[in-house]
């Protein structure tokens, strides 16, 4: 019988942050049996990792809905898994975007929960066109005021794609009521993971909150790739100039309150994104 633990990321509490399913040995399972699982779990991601090597494993993420290319908080869930198994250091996830390095280790900031950080592929990032822009604000019931113009929209990539939208005000942020189906329909034509909503709150810390109706869930509590493209998109804009290390606040308004590292290099194409992970109780 194929073993399906469950853990909370970017929380030291099981009952907040994002909860993932992960499946460690999952050799014997094809693409139809996990996706199978990943709906019969109900989170927003259930990772599937296959042994390959020495602290070296193959994974793939799978929504209730459809297979999804990366899943940072999947990913540190499943490293979290791991190191409890088989002690904290470095792993290596080979995913459908590739190659992406895991360190493990016991925090003193987190009074001893394993905490995983995570290495994204190469970000990048382009402007929304004017449409993509205006169907997004139509389908979540937002006006172009609502934006800050201080970060205009764009599209990034950490692993998979993300549209980025800045609210001009916390309050904007809060205030989260869209039209699911027609934001599902844009995302799913333009190949877009989550909508990344954000709100900066001073120079190192972010509110956000990440629509994914294409997973089949209103909102994901916590996103590691969104948090990777965001933290590339703030370095492109120049919005961040020297080696930082920003703190993204998410999940706090559907009450599962999660906290992302995201450290940021001008110098390096890459985004690290920390966090911690605890096992959820059966």
């Amino acid at each position: 019988m194929t073993e399906i633990l469950r853990y909370a990321a970017f929380t030291t509490d099981p009952a907040l942050g994002n909860p993932a399913g992960v499946v460690l040995d999952a050799g014997g399972l094809d693409a139809a049996k996990m996706q199978q699982i990943a709906a019969e779990v109900g989170y927003s991601e259930t990772a599937f990792a296959v042994p390959s090597g020495e602290r070296r494993y193959a994974v793939r993420y799978f929504s209730p809905l459809a297979e999804v290319d990366f899943c940072g908080h999947a990913t540190i869930a499943t490293a979290v898994a791991i190191a409890e198994r088989e002690g904290a250091g470095p792993l290596v996830f080979d995913t459908n975007v590739g190659p992406i390095e895991v360190g493990t280790e016991r925090s003193d900031d987190t009074d001893g929960v394993l905490t995983a950080s995570l290495r994204s592929v190469a970000t990048r990032t382009r402007a929304a066109s004017d449409g993509d822009l205006a169907e997004a604000l139509a389908a979540l019931g937002w006006q172009p005021t609502d934006l800050d113009p201080a970060y205009p929209a764009h599209v990034a990539f950490g692993g998979v794609e993300h549209l980025v939208l800045a609210a001009g005000s916390r309050e904007r942020l809060a205030d989260l009521d869209y039209d699911f189906e027609a934001l599902k329909a844009l995302m799913t034509d333009r190949g877009w993971t989550t909508v990344q909503l954000f709100w900066r709150e001073n120079e190192t810390r972010l509110h956000a909150r990440n629509p994914f109706p294409i997973g089949g869930v209103v909102e994901d509590p916590a996103t590691g790739a969104a948090a990777a493209a965001l933290g590339g998109y703030l370095r492109d804009l120049g919005a961040v100039t020297e080696p930082t290390r920003l703190t993204i606040s998410q999940g706090e308004d559907m009450g599962q309150q999660s906290e992302l590292s995201v450290a940021i290099d001008p110098a390096e194409p890459t985004i690290t994104v920390s966090g911690a992970g605890v096992a959820i109780p059966n």
